[in-house]
């Protein structure tokens, strides 16, 4: 059944007529031709889809549209503002934590509500958060070591 969902997405207003049973990944690449969030398993166990709602990272690809109808939605594509890197995606660049890229948008949107949540976690806590995105090139290492740089320099996700 359609229905009338309206949330912010990265910070505009956005109004969707669709039905509510679509999965917020499928709306955002197909409806709104956001393709920085991506598809992986599909059943919300990879990481690769992760966006972040209401300040916490979900699995977007877990997750019916009709859920964030009034909240806030932010994707990879809302993190940079006014052609700057944010702070994890200029580390991301920096450490090498990205090799083929393709579980880099949702590695770096766990991170950043994992940051937002702590923004000076030891590194335990940074792996254990960091521990369900799943990075098939074997880049974990510089991963963690872009965001303990982010928490450790600059204080965390803003």
């Amino acid at each position: 059944m359609t229905k009338t969902i309206r949330f912010r997405l990265n910070g505009t207003p956005t109004t969707i007529e669709t039905d509510g049973d679509r999965t917020l990944l499928w709306v955002l690449r197909t409806d709104l031709s956001l393709t920085g969030t991506k598809f992986g398993c599909g059943e919300g166990i990879c990481g690769s889809c992760t966006v972040v709602v209401g300040g916490e990272a979900v699995r977007s690809c877990a997750v019916p549209v009709s859920s964030v109808d009034g909240k806030e939605v932010l994707t990879i594509e809302g993190l940079a503002q006014g052609g700057v890197l944010h702070p994890l995606q200029q580390a991301f660049v920096e450490h090498g934590g990205m090799q083929c890229g393709y579980c880099t948008p949702g590695m770096i949107m766990n991170a950043y509500a994992l940051l937002r949540a702590d923004p000076k976690p030891s590194r335990e806590a940074i792996v254990k958060g960091m521990e369900e995105n799943l990075c098939r090139c074997g880049a974990h290492q510089r991963i963690v070591a872009a965001i303990e740089g982010v928490a450790r320099g600059k204080g965390g996700a803003s």
